[in-house]
């Protein structure tokens, strides 16, 4: 059949993802190539000292993606989407979303970007003796419970952003493992969350004499290749306004931007890497065992099948660095000048490869929120320089790119420096590597390993989740998420490597020493330059 015909019977595997400032949504045939493409721009909003996403731009967001996936569909092939197979919904990690029992919420959605939780993520840890990171569900949670605040005692439900929306489409209140283990710790050996751990939490909180427990407002933990749902009528209705989605669509387990992005770049076996690199930064190692201490600024984390993933995951990436092509972008407006988004990355992006490996000691901190690597609650974006400095186009981008590198850079750091982890490839995707061979280069400098960009690196996690989704249908038929990735979907599939050279890497170690001693100015900005 030709890709207007499985359109027209539905044979098509929709993935959903809800990032940080942009919902995308993918549509693929049973080999996951890509049909169609939605888009729906938006942007956290700060009050009252929160970051976070109402509601109601939150399933606006999510039903005007889709409208834009129906359209581009409508536009290539002529027809009207009606029925999907299969589809799956994936969004950015951690975070809190406390809803009562008839599941109203009961205070803002805090995104992962809120470090409001450092006594509680300290004391966890403790007791745990597992690293709980401060953007994590549990950290939110416990810390609601320290602050007193009155909506605890009426909890019903305790989830995050995918497993909400995944909800609101099937009545069920379930989630990915890969995005379970950033509620709460995961046991991989049985693929659920650490009983340990669960009864230590309810220990420690039974003086507050609750009436619910701690298992029972946590989502079902559930792996990749099962049914996690059915597409209700209210379900379909909710993402098509137009009413033209049938219900009865199979769903995968939800899940977070982590998993999707290990899917989207074939990084599921066991000493595979990627890094996701956009307006966060996150590196993954798949492990083939078990970290011997745990460490601040390292989340355990699992693939969508439960194998554990050490991370190492910055709160802030290319947020400052965007701030600043936005800057170029007015100046071009200011002289008439008919410049796209795309050029004028591009330009500036490939530019900097011109500039000094060390940035002609220029230095940026792009600090938008705080940083649990490098241990800052909040943040100001920062650039500074010396007299001495190189102060040149070439090199201020560079430094920009290279700062947004760094604090993930510092976790990774401790993985082959602490636990002798030995990064063979990273695979690279995100918008940081739009521009061929510049993001791609100097992470490859700052791991000193080689990098991979995959040719469908762009799609990203929608096309991850709508993979997820088609794995549903094949589990049965391959050994694991592995092979099927392995043997469906990449088996084609090119790209291109980059090797930094000994030049780039010796000045990314210079950036990052520079970048270490210049940190508490970062800090002293924080405190003197208040918002």
């Amino acid at each position: 059949m030709d890709s207007r015909q499985i359109i027209e019977n539905g044979d098509i595997f929709l993935g959903i993802e809800l990032g940080s400032t942009r919902i995308k949504s993918v549509l693929t045939d049973e080999n996951g190539t890509v049909l169609g493409i939605g888009i729906h721009d938006w942007e956290n909003s700060f009050i009252d000292g929160v970051w976070t996403y109402p509601l109601d731009e939150i399933l606006f967001g999510l039903s005007n993606c889709y409208k834009s996936l129906k359209a581009d569909i409508k536009d290539k092939f002529g027809i009207t989407i009606k029925h999907i197979k299969y589809m799956g919904i994936s969004a950015m990690m951690h975070g809190y979303m406390a809803f009562d029992k008839d599941m109203r919420l009961l205070v803002p959605f805090q995104t992962w970007r809120n470090s409001n939780t450092e006594r509680s993520a300290r004391e966890l840890s403790e007791i745990f003796k597992f690293n709980i990171p401060l953007r994590w569900t549990i950290a939110h949670l416990y810390q609601r419970i320290l602050d007193k605040e009155e909506h605890v005692k009426n909890i019903g439900f305790v989830t995050t952003l995918s497993s909400y929306i995944h909800y609101m489409l099937t009545g069920k209140k379930n989630i990915g493992i890969g995005d379970a283990s950033g509620i709460f710790p995961i046991d991989s050996t049985v693929r659920d969350y650490d009983k340990t751990m669960l009864d230590i939490f309810e220990e420690k909180i039974k003086s507050c004499n609750f009436s619910w427990k701690i298992r029972d407002i946590l989502p079902k933990v559930m792996v990749a290749g099962e049914c996690a749902g059915i597409l209700t009528k209210s379900g379909a209705n909710l993402l098509d306004k137009d009413g033209d989605l049938a219900e009865g669509s199979i769903l995968c387990p939800p899940e977070g931007d982590a998993g999707t992005g290990m899917v989207a770049t074939n990084s599921i076996a066991k000493g595979t890497g990627n890094m996701s690199a956009g307006t966060s930064m996150f590196a993954m190692l798949v492990l083939e065992k078990k970290l011997n201490n745990y460490y601040e600024e390292i989340d355990m984390v699992t693939t969508p099948v439960g194998d554990p993933v050490a991370m190492s995951h910055a709160n802030n990436g290319t947020g400052d660095l965007n701030a600043w092509v936005g800057i170029f972008r007015e100046f071009a407006n200011l002289f008439g000048m008919n410049i796209t988004d795309g050029e004028l990355y591009e330009k500036l992006y490939t530019n900097s490869l011109n500039g000094s490996s060390d940035c002609g000691k220029l230095m940026s901190f792009g600090y938008f929120s705080g940083e649990g690597i490098t241990k800052l609650s909040e943040g100001r974006p920062l650039f500074l320089r010396s007299p001495k400095s190189k102060f040149t186009l070439a090199n201020f981008m560079r430094a920009h790119l290279y700062s947004s590198l760094t604090a993930v850079k510092l976790g990774l750091d401790i993985l082959t420096e602490k636990e002798n982890v030995v990064i063979k490839k990273m695979m690279g995707h995100g918008g940081f590597f739009k521009t061929k061979g510049v993001g791609q280069r100097y992470l490859s400098a700052a791991i000193s390993a080689p990098v991979e960009v995959l040719d469908n690196a762009s799609e990203g996690g929608a096309w991850g989740i709508a993979l997820l989704s088609l794995y549903v249908k094949y589990a049965t038929q391959y050994k694991d998420l592995s092979e099927f990735l392995e043997k469906r979907i990449f088996v084609h599939n090119t790209g291109s490597e980059i090797m930094a050279d000994e030049n780039d890497i010796e000045g990314f170690k210079d950036f990052t020493q520079s970048y270490m001693k210049a940190l508490d100015v970062e800090r002293l900005s924080v405190e003197r330059f208040a918002e």
